[in-house]
């Protein structure tokens, strides 16, 4: 089974099992992290913003123009951010890093 490295908001590492298949948010949601996905991981939020280590970014599917779009409304947006409802795991993502970012926004209410 494939691991993700979460980097949390105050520094801490934590390595999680993935299923394949599984989106980031809900590795993330699963193991009690703080990670909110408001819409559900139907990409119409940002609140599952993530930060992939540059090491690792080219190594994932490019995102779609509509994933782009969401990332626009995620505070403290980098040149490596993705929606961790559009990232899922394979065996070719075993020790993917990924940080999350220091807060979210969401427009849902």
């Amino acid at each position: 089974m494939p691991t993700v490295n979460f980097i949390l908001r105050d520094g801490e590492k934590r390595e999680i099992a993935a299923e394949i298949g599984q989106s980031l948010m809900i590795v993330a949601q699963q193991n009690g992290l703080d990670v909110e996905g408001a819409c559900g991981g139907v990409m119409a939020c940002s609140t599952c913003h993530m930060i992939v280590d540059p090491s690792w970014y080219a190594k994932l599917l490019p995102p779609s123009a509509d994933e782009t779009d969401m990332l626009d409304l995620a505070p403290g947006l980098t040149r490596t951010s993705r929606l961790g409802c559009q990232i899922a795991m394979t065996e070719g993502l075993d020790g993917l890093t990924v940080k999350l970012p220091n807060g979210t926004r969401s427009l849902l209410g």
